[in-house]
């Protein structure tokens, strides 16, 4: 499913080989550098299986806890309400009968449903909530969502320069909302939640901002990091992916790892036809972890993609 923002190195346009390199069998997934929580919120629900969201971004991660667990506080905030429409009545009452919302604040949410929507419908919606959440600042998310979306490729940093309606994204959020209904959401340093949710039966995923573009990014990432996120993960008792830039310093810091090379069009070139270069690394062979995989899919790619294995570790950290 889409995410409810766009995010600098959305890896929308990388989930095709990431989740075909995927391990068959897992228990737990930690996406790490969570972003736009794409990877994320594309993956299947397996049954049994722990997800972890993670972003070193506070404003980020807020945005995300309110989403997750105050949706009407944040629509709100927003001005999506009060509701225009029967549609759009008929997705908030579909969303709060599957019976995944809880509140902390559950007076408060229950009284924006006596401002915003009128009887029946007020008493209707009031008789679904039962949830409880953790604190979250809803009016500093409504705006980081607002400043995501009206800035250039959701980069946060300068104005798009086109039009955005806000309320086009109303059913997003609802959808996300019940997406992430069971995703634990948090706001740790890399290092910290790999070794904190690390298991044998892990995958752990990680797009850290990419060498020598890490300017592009909101958080500090200095290049010592890139040294420190090797250094973590190729300790770890689970399963890790890694998505970079092509660059020939990180080929050679991930030398004890498989490293995949493809491309795709670079959309922030202005250059018709750029394409930009990337590599997927992991700590296992992905023959052997996916039973659909052998040597000839993994040089060929599907259709107009292309991606190909540049390097085996003579001794592979994970058998």
């Amino acid at each position: 499913m889409n995410s409810f923002i766009p995010w600098v190195g959305g890896k929308g346009k990388l989930l095709w080989i990431i989740n075909k390199l995927m391990p068959d069998r897992y228990t737990r997934f930690i996406d790490v550098f969570g972003g736009s929580g794409t990877v994320t919120m594309c993956r299947p629900i397996q049954r049994g299986c722990m997800e972890v969201y993670n972003d070193f971004n506070g404003n980020l991660t807020n945005l995300f806890c309110c989403v997750k667990n105050r949706p009407m506080a944040l629509l709100a905030e927003l001005g999506f309400l009060p509701l225009n429409t029967r549609d759009d009545f008929n997705i908030l009452y579909k969303f709060f009968s599957r019976g995944e919302f809880t509140d902390d604040y559950l007076q408060e949410e229950m009284d924006l449903t006596e401002v915003y929507l009128k009887p029946p419908d007020a008493e209707a919606i009031r008789a679904l909530m039962l949830e409880r959440t953790p604190r979250g600042s809803v009016r500093r998310a409504a705006d980081f969502f607002k400043l995501i979306r009206y800035s250039f490729s959701g980069g946060a940093k300068s104005f798009g320069g086109k039009p955005c309606d806000i309320h086009r994204f109303f059913h997003l959020i609802w959808e996300c909302s019940r997406r992430l209904a069971n995703v634990i959401v948090e706001n740790k340093d890399f290092e910290e939640v790999i070794r904190q949710y690390d298991r044998a039966g892990a995958v752990i995923y990680c797009d850290p901002p990419y060498y020598k573009a890490e300017s592009c990014y909101e958080v500090e990432f200095p290049p010592e990091d890139h040294q420190r996120l090797h250094d973590v993960l190729v300790t770890c008792e689970g399963y890790f992916i890694v998505s970079y830039n092509y660059q020939d310093y990180i080929c050679e810091l991930y030398q004890d790892c498989y490293i995949f090379r493809t491309s795709r069009p670079n959309s922030m070139s202005q250059t018709a036809g750029s394409e930009y270069e990337e590599v997927v690394i992991t700590n296992y062979d992905p023959r052997k972890a996916c039973w659909q995989l052998s040597m000839d899919s993994l040089l060929g790619g599907d259709g107009d993609t292309r991606y190909e294995l540049i390097h085996e570790p003579e001794h592979p950290l994970k058998i």
